[in-house]
């Protein structure tokens, strides 16, 4: 299959990490941390300066889960027990990179200045009703970048869950109004969409870039900025 090439020289990129990568059952994926640390310490001496907003993984499903089984909870109860997971996972990604990271952590997009002290500047949820991908869409649009890289598990946007149809297949380009028909308009907490139909609604409007990639895979992470063919789907 054909792949990308990122047509951008180093400068500021938004990763909207899903929490899936950093807590995937319940237990922290040490490994994918130290890989990921790894990585992003070498792109920054490349010249490139990273944005990381952190989902909540499986802390916020668990919490949830958990929640329900003791007693009847609203939808905006739900959103919060994933918007502090986020946060949790938050802390823990600037600590690792605490030698090269902006020292406070920021919940609220609107906060987030537009320089910053250090290489990384890690971010989570902000309040109901938006997840951490339409954080990562807010600061993009604020910094005025126009590319936000979505890191979850899956290799591309598929036809089909491919889990369920084998004849699924993968879309290496699709346009804003296509995937928004896929995703639909509304957000709902523990959403499992490729990328958070209201993120994608603001990230249309702001003419704006989506990159879906398998964040496991930080070999193709690194191939897509140095410039290199790698593998993922172009929202745009």
């Amino acid at each position: 299959m054909k792949q990308h090439q990122l047509q951008m020289k180093p400068g500021t990129i938004v990763l909207s990490v899903g929490g899936s990568l950093v807590v995937p059952n319940g237990q922290i994926d040490v490994k994918f941390l130290r890989g990921f640390k790894k990585l992003i310490e070498a792109q920054v001496k490349k010249g490139w300066h990273f944005v990381i907003v952190v989902g909540g993984g499986g802390t916020a499903r668990h919490y949830q889960q958990a929640a329900k089984q003791v007693g009847k909870l609203s939808a905006e109860d739900l959103d919060w027990l994933g918007i502090h997971s986020t946060r949790l996972n938050g802390h823990l990604i600037r600590t690792i990179f605490r030698q090269i990271a902006h020292l406070e952590m920021f919940n609220d997009p609107r906060k987030v200045p537009k320089k910053w002290q250090g290489k990384v500047l890690v971010a989570a949820g902000w309040r109901p009703g938006w997840s951490t991908d339409y954080v990562a869409t807010m600061i993009a649009k604020r910094l005025g970048a126009k590319l936000v890289v979505n890191l979850s598990n899956i290799d591309y946007l598929y036809t089909a869950d491919p889990n369920q149809d084998q004849t699924a297949k993968p879309i290496r380009a699709i346009d804003w109004p296509a995937f928004r028909k896929m995703v639909g308009n509304k957000w709902d907490p523990g959403m499992n969409a490729p990328f958070d139909p209201v993120a994608s609604k603001l990230a249309a409007s702001a003419k704006m870039s989506v990159i879906l990639a398998n964040g496991k895979k930080l070999a193709n992470l690194e191939k897509m900025l140095l410039g290199r063919d790698y593998s993922g789907t172009v929202i745009s």
